[in-house]
């Protein structure tokens, strides 16, 4: 398993996020020696969801409002229709993501958080999976979407859903130790 010690990786999330799509990668990237930093809207707990039931309260470690991109080395967007819609609709989110990709960092984007890229304006010519629902929505917005497990364009892992998190968090540990390599160096 790759030794990612010292990747500070942000995490964008708002009440309605899919539980196991923020927990399990999150779990899965510490136990390589990722720093996550969860980020909220209001900086407070957000109500996660196990599909349509209320799951746990997950504590927020900062706030996206004002959050210094220059502070972390990658971004996860877990899904969650819910989440994903409130987030980019969220200038600070948008914002936070744009100065990500344009430093050129690593995305880590999972269901329904493309959302959040569309409105941002970056999803313009990336190949991207999704949830299946949101496949017109990045059609029209550019993007070449594709109905596969993981999708890596670039600095960005796209992924479909909860049953393809083994595989979601394999290609994300893969694209971070990319940054781990240019940290060493």
């Amino acid at each position: 398993m790759a030794d990612l010690k010292g990747i500070r990786l942000a995490i964008l999330a708002s009440d309605g996020v899919e539980q196991s799509e923020l927990t399990e990668p999150r779990k899965f990237l510490q136990q390589l020696g990722v720093q996550t930093t969860l980020l909220t809207p209001k900086g407070a707990e957000i109500q996660a969801m196990q599909h349509d039931e209320k799951g746990e309260k997950i504590p927020a470690d900062g706030t996206v409002e004002g959050a210094n991109t220059q502070d972390y080395d990658a971004v996860l967007l877990p899904g969650g229709a819910l989440n994903a819609d409130k987030l980019r609709m969220n200038e600070e989110a948008r914002r936070f993501v744009r100065e990500m990709e344009r430093a050129k960092k690593p995305f880590a984007v999972i269901c329904h958080a493309p959302w959040l890229l569309i409105s941002a304006g970056l999803a313009k010519s990336r190949r991207m999976t999704s949830y299946y629902t949101i496949q017109d929505d990045l059609r029209n917005a550019g993007a070449d979407w594709v109905d596969e497990e993981v999708v890596r364009d670039q600095n960005w892992v796209t992924s479909r859903q909860p049953d393809d998190i083994p595989a979601f968090n394999r290609a994300v540990a893969e694209l971070l130790s990319g940054v781990r390599a240019r940290q060493a160096a």
